[in-house]
């Protein structure tokens, strides 16, 4: 991937659902719109759907990523949300805080909120609410017309993973840009050590590990004023269908790694896991901790660990054992040892904004740029391990990705009741 591409000068529409292919070569900005029938002094129009901190910080990425663009329209179920991210934008340095001075008009509360967002004019969309969500706003990002830049995971169960996999088909078809929060796709330590890995450098990969292995997380207590369903959404981390549970919505990067390494999805996968320090109401039904060996094709092996307990060893890194050399990697690093000995000794980039320059290059260039598959088969990957490790069962690729019933959805998408569920027992929970 070049990272430093030209912008080309001709862009269509993207409402269209149709980028056209650059008719020059040279760096343009979008003030040279003229021939897109945008005018001559516009932008391309953000907007951001889930006003949290990953949106909000995502919304500062692409600002800083691109001049061409401008915060347009902002949405969230909850209108302190978007206020609190708007102070915080506010906050930025002019350069960025002058392109998203959002007006009340268009800022959006409620469970529809991503339906105003994307009738608003905007171009591109950030998708950054909880996990649940992403399948459903993604579906309708594509069908609008919208180029997307989704948050790692895209699902928390296998209904979900096969409606991005299949809108993502659909942004293909549309000659969409879709870039996903997979950050160290674009990091520059990890692209160097993945060009070492097909080099042929370890040789052979037969095995791997991987760990996102931390203390503990914000938690949101419940206040009496909350229906069931707001402190589910305002403590989203500690519910499955909210979350994925931390599997899916941390560990997802190390095991995106795996996949990308390999150059496969695993065959199968057996897991334990439980819930042994976060105990209480407040920690929902999730567990604290997980380990997962993956089968993937030629016998290669991934052992998978990843802990949200306070007071441990920390470690977030991965592993390959190649016949002919290890790499290690981790966020910055990447080192071979054995007959290649190898370090990464360039400057890091920061990947947070280079994904936002990757999706830019892609839309004002029409290129294309799709990783909904691979983010929807990490999601997979992690989902996997989740099951396997509630239900005490042998979950295979095939089961998870085209017979799986499991659909986390809530009964109705309202404010009211909606119990904690219980927690997981291996040998007691089905695999359904």
């Amino acid at each position: 991937m070049n990272h430093e591409q030209s912008r080309r000068s001709f862009i269509r529409s993207a409402a269209a659902g149709a980028i056209g292919a650059g008719a020059a070569a040279h760096l343009v900005s979008a003030t040279s719109w003229g021939a897109s029938g945008r005018g001559t002094s516009a932008r391309l129009k953000v907007g951001v759907i889930g006003c949290g901190g990953r949106g909000t910080g995502a919304v500062s990425d692409i600002l800083s990523a691109s001049p061409d663009v401008e915060l347009w329209a902002m949405g969230d179920a909850f209108i302190d949300r978007v206020n609190s991210s708007r102070n915080n934008l506010a906050g930025l340095e002019e350069s960025l805080a002058s392109r998203c001075r959002v007006p009340d008009e268009r800022c959006f509360a409620g469970f529809d909120a991503y339906q105003k967002v994307l009738a608003s004019g905007v171009d591109i969309v950030i998708l950054a609410t909880n996990p649940h969500f992403r399948p459903m706003h993604f579906e309708a990002a594509v069908a609008a017309g919208k180029h997307v830049f989704m948050e790692k995971p895209v699902a928390v169960d296998p209904a979900g993973v096969r409606k991005v996999i299949a809108a993502g088909e659909e942004a293909a078809r549309k000659r969409l840009t879709v870039v996903a929060g997979t950050q160290r796709r674009h990091e520059t330590s990890y692209l160097a050590a993945m060009a070492k890995v097909r080099e042929g450098a370890i040789g052979r990969i037969v095995s791997a590990n991987c760990a996102w292995n931390q203390g503990g997380l914000w938690v949101v207590k419940k206040e009496p004023a909350w229906s069931d369903t707001e402190w589910h959404l305002r403590n989203w981390l500690y519910f499955a269908w909210t979350s994925g549970d931390h599997i899916v919505e941390q560990h997802v990067h190390n095991l995106d790694v795996c996949n990308w390494a390999i150059g496969a999805t695993p065959l199968r996968c057996v897991a334990s896991g439980g819930r042994q320090v976060r105990t209480a109401p407040e920690y929902g039904h999730i567990y604290d901790h997980f380990a997962v060996q993956y089968e993937y094709p030629g016998g290669v092996t991934v052992h998978s660990y990843c802990r949200q307990q306070p007071g441990c060893k920390d470690r977030v890194a991965e592993q390959f054992l190649g016949t002919d050399g290890v790499l290690d990697t981790s966020p910055g690093f990447a080192s071979i040892a054995g007959a290649n000995r190898w370090r990464f000794s360039e400057r890091n980039n920061n990947p947070y904004v280079q994904e936002h320059r990757d999706l830019m290059s892609s839309v004002l260039g029409g290129q294309g740029l799709n990783e909904a598959k691979a983010v929807a088969e990490a999601t997979l990957t992690a989902v996997m391990g989740r099951m396997a490790a509630y239900t005490g069962k042998e979950v295979t690729w095939e089961f998870a990705l085209n017979e799986s019933k499991l659909d986390l959805t809530p009964p109705a998408y309202a404010f009211g009741p909606l119990p904690t569920p219980e927690v997981a027992m291996p040998g007691r929970t089905p695999l359904i």
